[in-house]
């Protein structure tokens, strides 16, 4: 197969090569800009934007507060990947691979930070004794379906939604590779949905948590603008149990945390308190 890109011996980065984020990507980690984060008044301190990975925390913080939990409230800063404030030395100090979401409890005056989105929903389920089952066997289910998406999710974002959506020119090969891929595991979760009414069982759990705002968005139509071209409507099972997520109460004010783009009633870019939902059309 004939290319006009000849691989280098030695490669080298090129400044803004093209891409939605290319004016701030560079092979090198650390902060770029010495400046701290705010700090609101309740337990836990989150900082991120409502991306897929974003909205997998606010969901489970939702989800607690929906029961009862008080010790789980949160205040929610924005982080504006598109303009690098995830490289400022507060952020860095808190997750220093700079993505979102990041999470701070308190804990009494002793201070955790989590990162990865994967940790944090582990880490909520474990200290509340929630949306993690006990039974050893159940929660292997939970922790498999856990890691899966962690492991699946890139080549959907990274993969299929890069070249899909975000690259400065489509190529077919990697739009075919990571399409693919995409497919299959549509088609993987939809099967294993035909029998079951969550992805791990009979029960609500932070794999559900994990896997909806990337897979249950996107056969929704609202990830990529991609439903019609992945042929969405095919996944019934996988349909039916993401329009059963989206109608609880925690997901709709979930999805609308850290959220600063689209109609003015559909954000809530920073969240200290119920309120901050007042006003707000939670049927986005």
């Amino acid at each position: 197969m004939s290319s006009k890109y000849e691989v280098p011996k030695v490669w080298k980065h090129v400044e803004g090569n093209g891409g939605k984020f290319a004016g701030i990507n560079r092979p090198t980690a650390g902060a770029r800009v010495e400046k701290q984060l705010p700090v609101g008044e309740h337990p836990f301190q989150l900082y991120s934007l409502a991306t897929p990975n974003g909205v997998k925390v606010t969901i489970m913080l939702e989800e607690l507060l929906e029961l009862g939990i008080k010790e789980a409230e949160y205040d929610a800063y924005l982080i504006n990947i598109g303009e690098g404030d995830q490289f400022t030395s507060g952020f860095v100090s808190i997750n220093p691979n700079s993505k979102i979401p990041a999470l701070v409890d308190k804990n009494n005056g002793n201070p955790i930070s989590i990162f990865e989105s994967g940790s944090i929903l582990l880490y909520l389920a474990e200290k509340f004794d929630k949306f993690l089952p006990e039974d050893i066997s159940k929660k292997t289910e939970v922790m498999n379906w856990l890691f899966w998406q962690v492991g699946s999710a890139p080549y959907l974002g990274g993969g299929f939604g890069h070249f899909y959506a975000y690259a400065p020119e489509h190529f077919e090969y990697p739009i075919d590779r990571f399409t693919m891929e995409t497919k299959r595991q549509l088609d993987l979760l939809d099967k294993e949905l035909a029998n079951k009414k969550f992805i791990a069982g009979d029960e609500y759990t932070i794999a559900d948590m994990a896997i909806y705002p990337w897979y249950g968005a996107l056969v929704e139509g609202k990830l990529y603008d991609a439903a019609e071209f992945l042929a969405v409507h095919e996944y019934k099972n996988l349909v039916r149990w993401a329009q059963e997520i989206s109608q609880r109460k925690a997901v709709k004010r979930g999805r609308l945390v850290n959220r600063s783009w689209g109609e003015e009633d559909q954000q809530v870019v920073e969240r200290h308190s119920s309120k901050d939902f007042e006003g707000k059309n939670l049927n986005i």
